[in-house]
C-alpha cells in the first residue's frame, strides 16, 4: 500500500462506546470530515469522504440526484465502529463532471468506485447502495466480486427501476419525451429546476406523497431538493437512461457474499415486491422491511437501520477478508497439468 492509500485509511477513530446514535443532528457529519479525492479513468475528480475505523470498510453509494442525505442519519452510528467512505457520483456533490458528457452510465458510475476503493487503499470492502445505489453495488459485483466483502442494499430496484416507478408504466413511457425536451432545451429546463425544486411546492408534493411527513425533517429534503438542482439535467436524464436499461436480475443467484436487503414498506419509487425477489433471489441474504418506511427509510427509521446493518455486519461479515485455502498440489498429467485442474472458461458478461 502506497503513502497516499495509507494517509487515506487514517480517520478520526470511533469507539464504540463514544460512537454517535443514529440520526444525531450534532453538526453534519459529512461536512466535518475531510475531504479527500480520487481520479477516475477518464480522469475525472471524484469526490469522498472518510470517517471512523474498523473492518470491514463500509462504502456509502447514492440514489441518481443525491449526495449524501439518506445516509446522514446512520452514518454516524455506522462510523462508530466501522471505515465509512462516502462517495459522490460523477456530476453530483463535489464531484466533477466529465469532460465527455456521455461517460455517465452505470458503467462509468461502477468505473468510478473502483476508483475511489483504490484511493482509499481498500481491496475490498461491504458495498451499501440506496435507490440507484443498488444496481451500482449490484454491477459492481458482478464485475469485480474480489473487491466486495458484503452488501447491504437499501430501497432500491436490481434494474430498470423506471419500469416501476408507483407500480405504473407512465414513468416509462414518458421518460423518452422529457429525455428528449431535456436535451433539446437544457437551459430552459435547467433554469425550472433551479426555480422548482427548492420551492415550497416540491417540499409540499413530496411530504404529501412520497415520505412519512412525521418522521422526515423538512431539513433533510431541503438538502436533498438543493443536491439535486445543482445536477446537470442533461446529465441527469443521461444517467437515468443508463439505469433503466440496466439489469442485475440475472445476477442475483450469482451473489454469494453476505447481503442485507432493506426496504420500506410503504416504498412507492421502489415497491416492496421488489426487495423482497431480491431476497428471495440471493442465497442467504436477510431482508430487514421499516413499517410504515418509504423510498427515504434510514431517515425515517435510523436506529431500526443502523442497529439491523451494524448487527448484520458484525455476524455475517468478516473482520478480514476470507482466503482460499491452499490445495495439494496434484500429479502432473501428460500434458504436465495437474491431475483434475481443468482450464476455466473465459468470463462472460450478459448483454445490457
Amino acid at each position: 500500500m502506497d503513502a497516499h492509500a495509507r494517509a487515506a485509511r487514517q480517520g478520526p477513530a470511533a469507539s464504540r462506546a463514544g460512537a454517535p446514535a443514529a440520526g444525531a443532528t450534532h453538526g453534519d457529519p459529512m461536512e466535518r470530515i475531510e475531504p479527500q479525492e480520487a481520479i477516475a479513468r477518464d480522469g475525472t475528480r471524484l469526490h469522498w469522504t472518510n470517517h471512523g475505523s474498523g473492518e470491514p470498510a463500509v462504502v456509502l453509494t447514492d440514489g441518481i440526484g443525491c449526495a449524501g442525505y439518506v445516509w446522514r442519519a446512520i452514518e454516524p452510528a455506522l462510523a462508530g465502529r466501522h471505515r465509512t467512505i462516502h462517495w459522490n457520483y460523477r456530476g453530483h456533490g463535489r464531484s466533477a463532471p466529465p469532460a465527455d458528457p456521455a461517460r455517465v452510465g452505470l458503467e462509468d458510475c461502477v468505473d468510478d468506485l473502483l476508483a475511489v476503493l483504490d484511493a482509499a487503499g481498500e481491496r475490498s470492502a461491504v458495498i451499501a447502495g440506496h435507490s440507484m445505489g443498488v444496481q451500482v453495488a449490484l454491477e459492481l459485483h458482478r464485475r469485480a466480486p474480489e473487491r466486495v466483502r458484503g452488501l447491504v442494499l437499501v430501497c432500491g430496484a436490481p434494474g430498470r427501476p423506471i419500469d416501476t416507478f408507483h407500480d405504473s408504466p407512465v414513468l416509462r413511457l414518458a421518460f423518452p419525451f422529457a429525455r428528449a425536451l431535456v436535451e433539446r432545451f437544457p437551459e430552459a429546463v435547467r433554469t425550472g429546476f433551479r426555480v422548482l425544486l427548492p420551492s415550497e411546492l416540491a417540499m409540499q408534493y413530496a411530504l404529501q406523497f412520497e415520505v412519512d411527513r412525521d418522521r422526515v425533517q423538512r431539513a433533510d429534503l431541503t438538502r436533498y431538493f438543493d443536491d439535486l438542482s445543482r445536477v446537470e439535467p442533461t446529465l441527469f436524464v443521461r444517467m437515468l437512461a443508463s439505469a433503466a436499461e440496466h439489469d442485475c436480475l440475472p445476477h442475483l443467484h450469482e451473489v454469494e457474499v453476505p447481503t442485507l436487503v432493506v426496504a420500506g414498506e410503504r416504498d412507492s419509487f421502489t415497491p416492496l415486491r421488489l426487495s423482497e425477489r431480491m431476497h428471495a433471489e440471493i442465497p442467504g441474504s436477510e431482508i430487514l422491511v421499516v413499517p410504515g418506511g418509504t423510498h427515504v427509510a434510514p431517515l425515517e427509521a435510523p436506529d431500526l437501520v443502523a442497529e439491523r446493518v451494524l448487527g448484520f455486519l458484525e455476524a455475517r461479515v468478516p473482520s478480514a477478508p476470507p482466503r482460499k485455502p491452499r490445495k495439494p498440489r496434484a500429479a502432473a498429467t501428460k500434458r504436465g497439468r495437474p491431475a483434475g485442474k481443468r482450464r476455466r472458461p473465459a468470463a462472460t458478461r450478459r448483454p445490457e
